[in-house]
């Protein structure tokens, strides 16, 4: 705080009392009083101080600046005000008809160190939650007024407002206040998370919760669990308990996560991939097991020929479903070992048969592999479910397509036959960027992928850039849904899992950011990790 105070005039041997100038400017968020002045003690009560005694003074204030927050707001009107900071006469309420966001008011109180009157007016010094169903923007939008020394977070959403206060909470860490004027903010991407592999390596229910709260921070809404895999199947199951792995979550565990995930307006995407990835599983049924025509075991590869491999796996999906109550299920639908032999027909001529015989003379394996996605999807849509699976379990030119509503979540352009993104696009499918490129967290960086650095994902990725380092025409925008950061535990022992918490900080911030605002931040890589020092 700066003060500027005129010069007293004064005359030597004699007083001659006269109207003090006097004049103050505050810059910055001050919740202090002005200073007080009036005539001088002990002054002549028949002089002109007397007579006419100096004004009280006022202040002014600096145009506020946006609050430094991560990912950072899209736009704040300055205004020239105090500020908000907590007070001991503070407290967060809701506003008469928004009773709904209880929650999102007791979590702010908690972490603010208030306490919570719920839907009573707001007073003087107080935080309010507001739902707006009337405000323009989307469910995510939400707007913060700060003036007259209180704050107003409002939203058409719940989820919008519980974005506002985590804004709120930021500027308070790194600024001490938030500043006077008003943050209107929305995310450019509807869909922002991040994906963990606890099928390779097991992660505690407590591991998980606190990604779960690091992400709401930074305003990401899905969670990933990719929990079966050749190496692993990590949650309980009631009806097929023989293909649970020794170390797994229990149910209990995972009810406990989803239930801190939608406080935190995260939903929970389950990941059971098949027809490939499914070695956990076969090691309890081998009799399942894809062999190719001289008799050989296929690794974690189905075989989608017996009818007995659907109804294994349409078991589990059902069984998940009624665990995980999130509008989306990832299928999978990647690295099916058949479909990587030079010549799968003649590798696995009991799939051929097969292909031909259900869908004609030209079909071939990938299109019963196709077939397979889809028939799972018919499982998982009646349960109100959308559906994605991995870009390399789309092939061209079959006579079997994967269905239209399947989004797409695209990772890699390194499998064969690759295709490029724009195929799909062109296709009119939706996209998810999961650039392998930028997004992958590979334990012990097999295969020549290396972990990620935070810095290239800030200057360099955008979710038009979805393979390599080239971005996609910018006409397709709106096909590419958001995106999401991956960690893939292909060498479990690598790492710790405190070490991969450690190792994912920064890329995860600098991908929060880039969903929210895919623009070129104004905000320097160094300034950048500076600022999330100060948010820890």
């Amino acid at each position: 705080m700066t003060r500027h105070f005129g010069r007293r005039a004064r005359a030597t041997g004699a007083i001659v009392a006269a109207a003090a100038a006097f004049s103050m400017t505050l810059t910055g968020c001050s919740s202090g009083e002005p200073a007080r002045t009036g005539g001088e003690a002990g002054s002549d009560p028949k002089s002109p101080a007397a007579v006419a005694p100096s004004p009280s003074p006022t202040r002014t204030y600096a145009l506020s600046k946006a609050p430094q927050t991560i990912p950072a707001v899209r736009t704040h009107e300055a205004a020239r005000g105090p500020g908000w900071r907590p007070g001991s006469g503070g407290g967060v309420v809701v506003a008469k008809g928004s009773e709904a966001l209880a929650d999102e008011g007791q979590l702010l109180a908690q972490e603010l160190k208030l306490g919570y009157r719920g839907a009573v007016p707001a007073r003087a010094g107080d935080v309010q939650l507001a739902l707006a169903p009337s405000s323009k923007g989307g469910p995510e939008s939400y707007t913060v007024l700060t003036r007259g020394g209180r704050v107003t977070v409002s939203g058409p959403d719940q989820a919008g407002v519980f974005y506002g206060t985590r804004t709120l909470k930021q500027a308070l860490r790194s600024g001490g206040a938030m500043p006077e004027g008003v943050v209107r903010d929305v995310p450019d991407r509807p869909q922002r998370g991040l994906m963990v592999d606890i099928a390779r390596k097991y992660f505690t229910a407590g591991w998980i919760e606190d990604r779960l709260r690091e992400m709401a921070d930074l305003k990401m809404n899905q969670l990933g669990l990719h929990f079966s895999d050749d190496q692993g199947f990590r949650i309980a199951s009631d009806t097929h308990p023989e293909i649970v792995s020794s170390r797994h979550l229990t149910k209990d565990e995972v009810r406990r996560i989803l239930a801190l995930a939608a406080r935190l307006h995260i939903t929970v995407i389950p990941e059971i991939d098949s027809p490939g990835h499914l070695g956990a599983v076969l090691a309890a049924h081998p009799q399942l097991q894809l062999r190719d025509a001289a008799g050989a075991s296929v690794r974690g590869a189905i075989d989608i020929g017996q009818p007995a491999s659907a109804e294994l796996v349409d078991e589990l999906l059902r069984e998940y479903a009624e665990l995980f109550p999130g509008a989306y299920w990832h299928l999978g639908g990647d690295e099916y070992q058949a479909l990587t032999r030079k010549n799968p027909e003649a590798s696995f001529p009991q799939l051929a048969a097969l292909a031909r015989q259900k869908y004609g003379p030209n079909a071939r394996v990938q299109d019963l592999a196709t077939a397979w996605v889809n028939d799972r999807a018919a499982v998982l849509r009646p349960l109100g479910r959308k559906l994605k699976a991995w870009n390399d379990g789309f092939f061209r030119n079959g006579v079997v397509t994967a269905d239209k509503d399947i989004q797409v979540e695209y990772w890699t352009g390194k499998e064969i036959g690759a295709r490029p993104p724009l195929e799909y696009l062109r296709e009119g499918r939706r996209l998810v960027n999961v650039n392998d490129e930028y997004l992958y967290y590979v334990l012990g960086e097999p295969n020549d992928f290396a972990y990620p650095t935070g810095r290239r994902i800030y200057e360099e990725w955008t979710p038009l850039v979805l393979r390599g380092t080239q971005a996609v025409p910018k006409q397709y925008s709106d096909q590419i849904l958001g995106g999401r950061f991956a960690i893939w535990c292909d060498l479990a022992q690598s790492q710790t899992q405190d070490q991969i918490a450690r190792g994912i900080r920064m890329p995860l911030r600098a991908t929060a950011q880039k969903l929210w605002d895919p623009r070129k931040p104004t905000r320097s890589w160094q300034s950048f990790e500076q600022l999330a020092g100060q948010l820890r």
